[in-house]
């Protein structure tokens, strides 16, 4: 792994599960990691509930926009953590993958994306801990 590993989170519409594990590990670790999120098949937008969710943490992500995954993405990361994106994340020999299985927020409201959220803060922290080590707030 580099001197500053690259993380890319991926779920099927980048909409939910995806960008809070980025503005998570953003937050937490800081520049020391580098970040990226995807989607097998972006949606139109970031989820409002999840935006809302964040927001109650004090992470901004309603300027966030969904992103298409890409060949390179994957290729580029040192960890992909898949969110339910199925068989649709390339493999690359040499890279980490890592599958969180966690409830889809999309359609749902706050109050069922907030246990995601914070399920979602934990596999972080997890993560930076072990990739990263020595920089959690």
């Amino acid at each position: 792994m580099a001197d500053k590993p690259s993380v890319l989170f991926v779920c099927v519409h980048n909409a939910g599960r995806s960008q809070m594990a980025a503005a998570w590990l953003t937050h937490l670790a800081g520049d020391r990691v580098e970040v990226r999120s995807a989607g097998s098949a972006p949606g139109d937008r970031v989820n409002p509930a999840a935006v809302e969710a964040m927001a109650e943490v004090g992470i901004d992500i309603s300027e966030e926009m969904p992103k298409v995954l890409t060949t390179e993405a994957v290729r580029a990361s040192d960890v992909c953590v898949t969110m339910g994106c199925g068989d649709t994340c390339p493999v690359f020999p040499g890279n980490r993958y890592l599958d969180w299985k966690l409830e889809d927020p999309a359609g749902q409201g706050v109050e069922a994306v907030r246990p995601i959220r914070d399920a979602i803060r934990a596999l972080v922290e997890d993560l930076i801990a072990e990739i990263a080590p020595g920089r959690t707030a």
